[in-house]
């Protein structure tokens, strides 16, 4: 059963990626989505505009233009930080997940041009697939 699902990722395998692409995204977009404060990361990015409104309004005055980078760099560092659990859950399935389609499609994917071809295939459905789920979740 295995190898004739394999076999046939093997035939097809541009479409495999990119539909490997889109499912490791839309599990690494819920996992993000529910070990991560929604609430709280969409009034940080609220929050954020708002500063860089600010900045746009007191680019002569140095000492509030500091206060304001304090804020923002302080804003930044949370966002990040809540980014971290969601990276530590997916991180290794993940690590494994390229190190088999490295082995398996490399080969039939031939050429380079930075990364493997077979990279950007994953890559690109990878990210339209990141814009529409963030959207379809109403993430932050």
């Amino acid at each position: 059963m295995f190898e004739s699902i394999l076999e046939l990722m093997k035939a097809n395998p541009r479409i495999t990626l990119i539909l490997v692409g889109i499912l490791v995204t839309l599990a690494s977009t819920l996992v993000t989505k529910y070990f991560t404060d929604q609430e709280h990361l969409k009034h940080l990015k609220k929050r954020q505009k708002e500063l860089q409104e600010e900045i746009k309004k007191h680019k002569a005055d140095p000492h509030m233009m500091e206060k304001i980078n304090a804020e923002m760099l302080e804003i930044t560092s949370t966002m990040m930080k809540s980014n971290f659990k969601p990276m530590f859950i997916t991180f290794i399935p993940f690590l494994l997940l390229f190190y088999w389609l490295s082995s398996n499609f490399a080969p039939l994917i031939p050429g380079k041009w930075l990364f493997p071809v077979w990279v950007w295939y994953y890559l690109l459905s990878s990210i339209i697939a990141g814009i529409v789920f963030r959207k379809v979740f109403n993430m932050a």
